[in-house]
């Protein structure tokens, strides 16, 4: 039969399951988006900038069961992706980055956008594909699709000439998904594992006396069999930033994220003495561990689907390659065989545990309901309102910036893949695209996006799309006029707050630009209000920009606790210097 290229990207895109793509057409793609407009099954959706796309691709990825798909111009359309694909290759999204490409069958060099795109994107790709023939299409997604979602997921790129784009050329077969499954033996299982390694981790855990654990992202599908684990042992949890949702935030055993001087302190407190770890999809990053400032016990259990991230900052005295969602449940039911514990005895350990843990959250609430914000906003006070108008399965889309770890220091998260941050690639600019996608993928449910007022100046003419496409959502902008986490630590060293100041920025002209609506929430007294007031709005389709009066005078628990650490680590040197600097400083101004 003969196709074109076009029509087979169409093809392949609708077998495995693709419901949007995200990009602007172009010379080199327009051939792909006059298919995709035919689909019944996939929805085009252009953006302003293909940088938002890429995020929103990563944000369809996250929090629905369909991959998140781009579709961009060569070159300049690569680069202005490149953030997003970035952030979906460190933080393990699966992501299909299909670009057009210059004509592969011309005599003439320097075509426009004529560049070596597989070099550019190597770095922050799983594997890149070129294809060469139309014969080669629909196979070629589907390998890139199997690729982009087996092991460690991230993003890969194929790049499809305009050329077989456009033409149409000899295809044998075609294909359907399953049948290439089944034709390469292609499982859902990825990866087995040890069971020797299993019964080592089994023995390590039945035997300690304060056992934790530790759960990043990899562990988000995992959760019903991370809960059983936490109560047969009558331990303490905590979670990476990015892993936040992986365990339920309103569970008497959830502490928080991470769990050293950098964690609140129900966290602090439940693993000061933790003598066995189990930690499960979680590197040990930087941010997780509070600038590496944890101490992890040498009974460290480490279950990842990357083997490549065993004993990197942490030594693991055991250490299981594979899945998540296959290993726990299997370590559940040998615990239940294994534990000696009376069901008295483990009753009566997380009664006390628990006990504990409440306390010190109420504590840590109290603290930051007595704070005094003036005439702004008390970070915990909005949190504690908006969590009471969020429903248990409703979305939180959150950026980079302080008011990232406030979030996760004070919104408790429900529910697995119902909290989403960009995390070790640490972009800010995401949440905007990404509320708009999280709710295109969820149209039913409350969104809600936190986003710091630099990281909302990114990206927020991308709320034209959510107006255009009638996207529902809330965009709560935490508005203090600076880059507050980076000015926040300017402060104590120097004493300065260089290039960290914003200045006023009137959010409502951006409202009426965009088609968007606008509150402003200056004072306590009007969260309730204005919160209802935006949900309100929201389910007309409309979406909202809250712009709320924040105040960060009082610095987070993560805050403090990184600066404390890293100037633990500087030599006494520049330590002496730094500290006279600022002493100085604040004589002399």
């Amino acid at each position: 039969m003969k196709k074109t290229g076009a029509w087979l990207v169409r093809y392949a895109l609708e077998q495995i399951g693709v419901r949007y793509t995200f990009g602007i057409p172009g010379v080199h793609n327009t051939e792909i988006y006059d298919e995709l407009n035919n689909s019944d099954l996939i929805h085009p959706m252009l953006v302003t900038h293909e940088g938002c796309g890429a995020f929103m691709a990563d944000a369809i990825s996250r929090t629905s069961d369909s991959i998140g798909t781009v579709v961009i111009v060569p070159a300049a359309g690569v680069t202005h992706a490149a953030s997003g694909i970035g952030e979906a290759f460190l933080d393990g999204i699966p992501m299909l980055v299909i670009a057009g490409g210059v004509r592969s069958d011309s005599q003439f060099k320097y075509q426009l956008h004529d560049m070596d795109q597989h070099t550019l994107v190597k770095p922050i790709t799983k594997k890149t594909f070129k294809v060469k023939s139309q014969e080669e299409v629909v196979e070629t997604l589907y390998e890139a699709y199997q690729t982009a979602v087996s092991g460690e997921p991230g993003p890969v790129f194929v790049e499809i000439p305009v050329n077989i784009q456009l033409y149409t050329g000899t295809v044998e077969n075609l294909p359907s998904y399953l049948d290439y499954c089944k034709k390469r033996t292609i499982s859902n299982i990825t990866l087995s594992f040890s069971d020797d390694s299993l019964d080592e981790a089994v023995e390590l855990l039945s035997k300690a006396k304060s056992p934790g654990l530790f759960l990043g992202w990899g562990a988000v599908d995992a959760t019903d069999a991370s809960v059983a684990i936490a109560e047969l042992l009558g331990a303490p949890v905590a979670t990476t930033l990015q892993g936040l949702s992986s365990f339920p935030g309103n569970h008497p055993l959830h502490c928080g994220m991470s769990f050293g001087q950098a964690a609140v302190p129900a966290a602090t407190k439940a693993f000061s003495e933790c003598d066995c770890l189990l930690a499960v999809g979680t590197r040990f990053a930087e941010i997780a561990t509070g600038s590496f400032g944890v101490t992890v016990p040498k009974n460290l259990i480490h279950i990842d689907i990357n083997a490549d991230v065993f004993h990197k900052n942490y030594p693991a005295k055991v250490n299981i390659q594979g899945d998540a969602k296959i290993i726990l449940p299997e370590l559940v039911k040998r615990l239940q065989n294994k534990l000696q514990l009376t069901k008295e005895s483990r009753e009566d350990r997380i009664q006390v545990l628990t006990a504990e843990i409440q306390k010190n959250k109420q504590n840590y609430m109290e603290e930051w309901f007595q704070h005094d914000s003036k005439e702004r906003v008390n970070p915990a006070k909005f949190f504690s309102v908006l969590r009471s108008s969020l429903p248990d399965d409703g979305f939180v889309v959150v950026d980079d910036g302080n008011h990232t770890f406030l979030t996760a220091e004070l919104m408790p998260i429900h529910k697995p893949r119902h909290m989403i941050s960009p995390t070790d690639f640490n972009c800010m600019g995401y949440a905007v695209p990404a509320t708009i996608a999280t709710k295109l993928a969820n149209p039913d449910k409350a969104v809600v996006g936190i986003i710091g007022d630099g990281a909302f100046l990114m990206t927020c003419m991308e709320l034209v799309t959510a107006s255009r496409n009638q996207i529902g959502a809330v965009f709560a902008v935490f508005n203090d006029g600076e880059l507050s986490q980076i000015s926040q630590a300017q402060q104590v060293p120097y004493n300065r707050k260089t290039c960290t100041v914003l200045g006023t920025t009137r959010f409502e002209g951006i409202a009426l630009a965009t088609g968007a609506e606008y509150l402003k929430l200056q004072t306590n007294d009007d969260i309730k209000q204005k919160l209802d007031e935006a949900w309100s709005l929201t389910k007309e389709d409309r979406p909202v920009i809250l712009d709320v009066h924040i105040d960060y005078s009082k610095k987070t628990r993560f805050t403090q606790g990184i600066v404390g650490t890293n100037l633990k680590r500087l030599p006494f040197a520049a330590k002496v210097r730094m500290i006279g600097r600022a002493l100085v400083r604040r004589v002399t101004g």
